[in-house]
């Protein structure tokens, strides 16, 4: 699966585009009230995208289990420092409500944790590469 993420910033103009295989979608978020870069920070979008893929992942995992999920929240949490720092103290915690036995659905949520794609990716601290700059002179 190739995935890829597009911003495009001016004056007054912020648009986020995403493609998952050739599937495109704009996701809404705002300009800053400034005007010019993004009304959400990295943080909250890195927050959301812990929260987003264990959330889906909670529903395939339980698929492949045959287990009926009825509603899922995750809520991140974490600490950013100062300018250029990473993030610490990430954590995240789940509710989930199934029509199940509480150990299997506690098995489930726990296997998930383990095989969730994004969770795993900031595990293991995989290198990101700056791979080419590009300057307009207007």
């Amino acid at each position: 699966m190739k995935i890829s993420a597009l911003v495009q910033s001016s004056a007054g103009h912020h648009e986020v585009t995403l493609r998952t295989d050739g599937h495109i979608q704009a996701l809404a978020v705002p300009p800053r009230p400034s005007g010019v870069g993004s009304g959400v920070n990295g943080g909250e979008l890195l927050f959301l995208a812990l929260a987003t893929c264990y959330c889906n992942d909670v529903y395939r995992e339980a698929a492949k289990r045959g287990l009926t999920v009825e509603r899922v929240e995750v809520e991140v949490s974490g600490d950013f420092g100062a300018e250029g720092e990473p993030a610490r103290n990430v954590t995240y915690r789940v509710r989930v409500a199934a029509p199940h036995d509480e150990a299997e659905v506690q098995a489930l949520l726990l296997h998930t944790d383990r095989v969730a794609e994004i969770q795993n990716t900031l595990r293991v601290g995989v290198p990101v590469t700056l791979t080419d700059v590009q300057i307009e002179r207007r």
